[in-house]
């Protein structure tokens, strides 16, 4: 679920940075964009070191006595 949504994030502000080209009066579409897409990223690398880890940690505590 979290590897999901981090990726529709990173998408959503791909496509604002690089796609959209209307102008809205108050807002940088663009900048929206780079800010989504760099949030996305950082979930996405999260996400998926404690994916990773999580089976790890089990593995961890079944050695200790």
């Amino acid at each position: 679920m979290n590897i999901g949504l981090a990726l529709l994030v990173v998408a959503a502000g791909a496509i604002l940075t690089w796609a959209v080209t209307v102008d809205v009066a108050g807002v940088d579409l663009h900048t929206v964009g780079v800010i989504l897409f760099v949030v996305g990223l950082a979930w996405l690398l999260l996400a998926l070191v404690l994916v990773f880890s999580h089976e790890s940690w089990g593995l961890r505590r079944g050695r200790q006595p």
